[in-house]
């Protein structure tokens, strides 16, 4: 994959410029994010581009949920995406913060729903 100067990726025979506006909740909406829990997460997501050509643009937080701006190749769907991102943050969470499986009764730290919306600045462009 390579990146041009106006931030398109190329990718074979494929030009693309994709944002996606991804929003998670943490499990029953409980208010776990706390700076500890913040950075294993913003730590986890460091070498996506690299790995999976997933690039984390900026995340924001909340108490109970995680705003992300991201891109990656149409070869994978949204449902990929955030599948990955969901499985290797979570892993990481309970592993640096084993407090938190507790509160969650030892089950899943994210919710099974999500948000994703695409998002384009071309329309500022002239």
């Amino acid at each position: 994959m390579k990146e041009d100067q106006r931030g398109l990726w190329y990718w074979y025979h494929n030009v693309s410029e994709c944002y996606y506006h991804i929003q998670l909740t943490v499990k029953y909406r409980k208010v776990l994010l706390h700076d500890k829990v913040k950075q294993t997460i913003v730590k986890s997501m460091k070498g996506f581009k690299e790995r999976y050509a997933i690039e984390m643009q900026q995340m924001g937080f909340d108490q109970n949920h995680v705003h992300y701006l991201c891109r990656f190749l149409p070869k994978y769907s949204g449902g990929q995406v955030i599948r990955l991102i969901k499985s290797i943050t979570a892993r990481q969470v309970f592993k640096e913060a084993p407090a938190v499986k507790k509160v969650l009764w030892g089950g899943e730290f994210w919710t099974d729903g999500y948000f994703i919306g695409t998002v384009s600045g071309h329309g500022d462009r002239k």
